[in-house]
């Protein structure tokens, strides 16, 4: 996977990187974000936001599911019956290895 290029954007790539993770993290709009930011002294406009999200956000996300953990092939399963409220409830659970 190739790095991913800051070359001729204004803000440092520390920014850019916070104003996406806020706007995806949180699901927030790009005002929000534009609020959050100036809050913190940085003046961005919320289009800036909605450009650096369609630029720079899949590739954050196909790296985040690039290093995500992936389940273990064996599962199991977890199950009971109890009484609740006096009334009889079916529960149960799916688990992989690790628990």
């Amino acid at each position: 996977m190739k790095k991913i290029s800051y070359h001729r954007h204004r803000f440092p790539p520390e920014i850019i990187k916070q104003a996406i993770w806020l706007y995806f993290r949180f699901t927030m709009s790009y005002r929000d974000v534009e609020e959050l930011l100036a809050e913190r002294g940085i003046d961005v406009s919320y289009e800036t936001v909605r450009r650096w999200a369609l630029k720079f956000g899949i590739d954050y996300a196909r790296r985040i599911k690039k290093r995500r953990p992936h389940p273990h092939t064996e599962w199991f399963l977890d199950e009971v019956f109890v009484k609740i409220g006096g009334k009889p409830m079916y529960l149960w659970r799916a688990v992989d290895a690790e628990g």
